[in-house]
């Protein structure tokens, strides 16, 4: 049976929320562990965000960033974000086309004194300098802001490509213009190839990438981030929730957590499996901050909530996580696209149509799955549906059943129309 994985993922979610106290999820949670460093009140002041190190750049960052899904309409969620300590707010040109960053810009009109304290980064999904000058003072007046504290060029998938000599003059013009203090890239796919290759540049900043309980158990996610690590380039994880790509797979998950017991493991504990999910990333200090689309109060509070609380998660926790992973994986694309993409005689982007399907069945990003899909020469959305998957679908790690979800996102993106706002 085919399920709308974001409208129940979300209603479990809630649902959970709802099992805890009130104190619990808006007042930092209460420790299952008595360890001196793990003490806590139960009856906390308001939520703080704690602060970590970004990279060695020298600038501390909030470790929850507040993700680009808010429109002019949500300015108490803003406003509340900012009270709780979740000061590093990022975006993209793109978002909402432009408007979350016109949000912001109201946000700063309103309280401009608040300019200072947030650490503000956007995107553009150019490495062309015109269009990267463009695109950067557009979101600087969209914004109400002279200044980007960190400015990424979007959706790389290749530095030795992307990241030219001409981006690097560039970013140092823009830099002593004071138009930007910091400047990087996020990735969405061939993440530990554009880490690794990152960290031989010395000249990048800062990386936003697809990092989570899945991801960050594999051998080449963690060298690629002890190399950035060890350069000082300040990490961001995004995509924290691991959530599926297409709804072909929606019944995995919550078949797979009612098995293992994820959700009653957790809330026994004091947290949800979204709280656990979030804390897994934290543990590793060379995070600096997690991204996450956090549209309302309750979703906002709940993660800060797990931002300020120190109990670590047990073994027994981290291997509920991984047996998740593990019985959910053919579910779950991991952005390794060199390996099944070179395995097609067609020329599909395997890893950006599963990132499409994500968004639309799981983020409920539906125009912005559309957009992206339209965005596709017709010559490749024609190759989608005819092409041979089967060697892929040998090669894919996560035993995905390629075919099947590819042909199903073809067909979901391309019959409805794309509604513009």
């Amino acid at each position: 049976m085919k399920i709308n994985e974001t409208k129940k993922s979300r209603r479990h979610f809630l649902k959970a929320v709802g099992a805890i106290s009130a104190a619990s999820i808006i007042n930092p949670l209460v420790p299952s562990s008595s360890a001196p460093e793990d003490k806590h009140p139960t009856t906390a002041g308001p939520v703080t965000v704690p602060k970590r190190p970004f990279g060695k750049t020298g600038v501390d960052v909030s470790m929850l960033s507040l993700g680009g899904v808010l429109g002019e309409s949500d300015q108490l969620v803003f406003r509340q974000a900012f009270n709780m300590g979740v000061t590093y707010w990022d975006t993209a040109d793109s978002y909402g086309w432009g408007s979350n960053e016109k949000a912001i810009g109201r946000y700063l009109t309103r309280y401009p004194n608040d300019r200072e304290t947030i650490f503000l980064v956007t995107k553009a999904a150019t490495s062309d300098p015109r269009e990267l000058t463009e695109k950067l003072n557009r979101s600087l007046e969209r914004m109400n802001t002279s200044y980007i504290d960190l400015y990424f060029i979007h959706y790389v998938k290749d530095v030795k490509e992307e990241l030219t000599p001409e981006v690097k003059r560039w970013a140092e013009k823009a830099k002593a213009g004071g138009k930007i203090r910091l400047f990087g890239f996020s990735a969405h796919k061939n993440m530990e190839n554009c880490l690794l290759d990152a960290s031989k540049l010395g000249w990048v900043d800062g990386i936003m990438m697809s990092y989570n309980y899945r991801l960050m158990v594999r051998d080449g996610m963690k060298k690629a981030v002890d190399a950035c690590a060890k350069k000082g380039i300040g990490l961001t994880a995004m995509k924290t929730q691991a959530s599926f790509s297409a709804n072909f797979y929606a019944s995995i998950g919550s078949e797979t957590d009612s098995a293992l017991g994820l959700t009653e493991h957790f809330l026994k504990k004091g947290f949800t499996a979204e709280q656990a999910k979030l804390k897994a990333v934290w543990e590793n200090p060379n995070i600096a901050s997690i991204c996450s689309a956090m549209p309302n109060m309750t979703i906002l509070q709940a993660n800060a909530a797990a931002a300020a609380n120190k109990t670590r998660l047990s073994a027994s926790d981290k291997k509920r996580l991984f047996q998740y992973a593990q019985k959910t994986s053919p579910g779950y694309c991991s952005g390794c696209s060199t390996i099944c993409e070179s395995a097609v005689n067609e020329k599909v982007p395997i890893s950006d149509l599963m990132r499409y399907a994500m968004y639309h069945d799981s983020y409920n990003e539906k125009q912005m799955a559309k957009m992206l899909f339209k965005k596709l020469p017709d010559a490749t959305r024609a190759k989608i549906l005819t092409a041979d998957y089967r060697a892929a679908e040998e090669r894919c790690p996560q035993k995905m059943n390629i075919g099947d979800i590819l042909r199903h996102a073809c067909t979901t993106l391309s019959s409805h129309r794309i509604e513009l706002s």
